[in-house]
């Protein structure tokens, strides 16, 4: 994988309105002080900027004849006639190619280098305050720059670490009576670590139960906060791995969902969390608490794996639209069996009549054999550690299951 990044990529896309600009300061012409500029190109500052430099880039690359993947339009993929392929991501100006010959990315590092004003970063090693570090295993994903960032901006860098980011059983409330403290404080802590989620899917469950919280931080929420710091203190260069070799010659992408029941005291609805791998590495993973209460454990489950199941469905797309095949269905693991059977045959229609119809979308997958659901037990459940709190040697076993190493025990 390289990177390339554009050098004043707005002022590259043209203009399809007309827009006029004043003189600026210190180059007014003498006489013609009441006369204004008519652009022809964009410039930093208009807000026409970004989408006129999209659509000039997006117009290249489809002369270059890429493809422009329809479920994610940030991604475009061209394919040789002997069958190579060049993808390039794209955010914004910054762009990452990849490919399966070395021959075709030079090619088109050449042809874009051409067309605009570039810099070859290189191989990829720092994406949009993402690190990439290479080692004998694999391809590491972490943020341990920000991370140790972060705890000398809240004055964190001297504190205890501890084993796991929420403490065994801890249940927030809003605690009305408790002592109140700096709300713009917690707010940016709780941000902070909500873009540190980005490459610790170990700290998504305690970020979001702290984040319910911010309207009215209290002390209680405050000390919930900065625990998840005294954890990332002791994990500072933990990341997501990419093995290095697959564990399989086909490409598998199996899903997990879990999902407690009625964890939160104030609304009594309950957390549903999902994980995806794709050959064993984490690509997409979420915690995040249900819209409705839930009346019963397979509720919870059945809803839960309703939002796993529009993910999964979007991550097969991309795939498929990238030209790479993976076996199907699609699998989805469940500890629940009554959710499984809820999904295959409504035959407890009395009791499940009440459910919302968008999450019976998963009920059309599974029959029209897009997605299988598969029992798992529920110490195999690697999504348990997105609706719950653990103790700390099952918080451990299931970091490591998802693929969440240490670059210093890599390396």
């Amino acid at each position: 994988m390289f990177q390339l990044d554009v050098k004043s990529a707005f002022l590259h896309g043209p203009l399809q309105e007309e827009v006029y600009v004043q003189q600026p300061p210190g180059y007014i012409i003498e006489g013609k002080e009441h006369l204004v500029y008519k652009l022809s190109k964009a410039l930093y500052g208009l807000k026409q900027a970004p989408r006129a430099w999209n659509k000039r880039i997006d117009s290249f690359l489809f002369k270059q004849q890429f493809e422009k993947c329809e479920v994610e339009h940030g991604v475009y993929v061209k394919e040789s006639r002997d069958g190579n392929l060049v993808i390039i991501c794209l955010y914004v100006d910054d762009l990452l190619i990849t490919g399966s010959n070395p021959r075709g990315i030079a090619e088109v590092k050449r042809v874009l280098e051409a067309e605009f004003e570039m810099t070859d970063l290189g191989k990829l090693s720092y994406f949009l305050g993402m690190e990439f570090s290479y080692t004998p295993t694999g391809l590491l994903m972490h943020q341990s720059k920000y991370a140790k960032e972060l705890l000398i901006k809240y004055n964190m860098n001297s504190c205890n670490p501890v084993s796991s980011p929420v403490e065994t059983n801890l249940r927030l409330t809003n605690d009305e009576g408790g002592e109140a403290v700096d709300a713009t404080q917690c707010k940016q802590i709780v941000g902070s670590l909500r873009f540190l989620c980005n490459t610790r899917p170990d700290l998504i469950y305690g970020v979001g139960l702290v984040s319910r919280f911010m309207s009215n931080p209290k002390k209680s929420h405050m000390l919930a906060a900065k625990r998840l710091l005294r954890y990332v203190k002791g994990t500072t260069d933990f990341g997501v791995l990419f093995p290095l070799k697959l564990q399989k010659p086909e490409l598998e992408l199996t899903g997990y969902a879990d999902s407690d029941f009625g964890g939160d005291l104030v609304e009594r609805k309950s957390t549903s969390g999902y994980l995806f791998l794709l050959n064993g590495a984490a690509v997409s993973w979420c915690s995040k608490k249900q819209p409705v209460i839930a009346l019963s454990n397979c509720e919870a489950e059945y809803i839960s794996s309703s939002y796993a199941a529009c993910q999964a469905v979007w991550l097969e797309e991309l795939i498929k639209e990238m030209k790479i095949k993976i076996r199907s269905p699609l699998q989805l693991k469940v500890d629940n069996i009554s959710a499984i059977s809820l999904s295959k045959n409504p035959v407890s229609h009395g009791r499940s009549k009440h459910i919302e119809v968008r999450f019976h979308f998963l009920r059309n997958l599974v029959t029209k054999k897009r997605l299988k659901l598969e029992y798992c037990r529920t110490e195999l459940q690697l999504a348990d550690a997105f609706t719950k709190a653990l103790k700390i040697g099952r918080f451990e076993e299931l970091r490591k299951k998802m693929g969440i190493e240490s670059l210093r025990n890599l390396s």
